[in-house]
């Protein structure tokens, strides 16, 4: 999909899925945003190291290198987020001041941090540290959403008669905006806190387009989120005889 305003264009690169692995460990299928405008060519989040090549060949899609992105946005340190900012290390890369000194502080191997790229984007020097309320780019602010990570980022795009929220991972999902329960929390309460922030803001902002991190974009309506689009995903396995043999297993609902 694609949406336009306040002299950005926005393209979603790769769909964020919502679902769990059931015992290889985590999907982490996360969502990839592209904007550009005010002479900017921008990325939200990177992805997972397994979503390398699709990344690259979405921005081709798009006329786009990494080598031509000038600004990568990081919504928070975990690795199908943030591991895979060395794509684009002649940009700025932003992360949120709060965020980046949690994830140094953590002890390592008990938490979904990729410690040693993380170690490493906080001595690179083109690292731009983000403070609470903080314009990053024209017409876009971060906003501390803590809950999913401590200082957690959201963006607010200001529009043209419709705004846009970048939630990654604030709100994975529409089920956790239903529910306002959150999976994969250190604080419950402040996950909760969070959810009622993003409708506090869906409130002053009808009609905002939510991209949440591993879901389909959404608008509330009459008090419901509604999806747009559908989900495209799937895993194909090798269980016959030759290379060429594979069996595919679709993993979107019916329409």
């Amino acid at each position: 999909m694609q949406w336009q305003g306040g002299g950005w264009t926005l393209d979603i690169l790769v769909p964020g899925f919502p679902g769990k692995a059931t015992q290889h460990g985590g999907l982490g299928w996360s969502t990839i945003v592209l904007l550009r405008g005010h002479g900017r060519t921008v990325v939200l989040d990177g992805g997972g190291f397994g979503q390398r090549k699709t990344l690259v060949e979405a921005l081709a899609q798009h006329g786009v290198t990494p080598a031509d992105v000038t600004d990568l946005l990081l919504s928070h340190a975990h690795h199908d987020h943030a591991v895979n900012w060395p794509l684009f290390r002649h940009a700025r890369i932003a992360i949120g001041r709060k965020e980046l000194a949690w994830a140094l502080g953590v002890e390592w191997g008990t938490t979904p941090v990729p410690e040693h790229a993380i170690l490493a984007l906080s001595t690179w020097p083109t690292l731009h540290l983000v403070e609470e309320g903080e314009e990053v780019l024209p017409g876009i602010t971060a906003h501390l959403a803590p809950g999913h990570t401590p200082g957690h980022l959201l963006f607010i795009i200001a529009g043209d008669g419709q705004d846009c929220v970048l939630l990654q991972d604030a709100v994975k999902n529409r089920v956790e905006l239903t529910t306002r329960r959150t999976d994969m929390t250190y604080d419950a309460a402040v996950s909760r806190a969070t959810v009622e922030m993003v409708w506090e803001i869906c409130r002053t902002r009808p009609g905002c387009l939510l991209i949440p991190g591993h879901d389909l974009p959404m608008v509330v309506e009459n008090g419901v989120p509604r999806p747009i689009g559908r989900h495209t995903a799937g895993v194909k396995a090798w269980f016959g005889e030759s290379l060429e043999e594979m069996t595919r297993f679709d993993l979107a609902p019916p329409e």
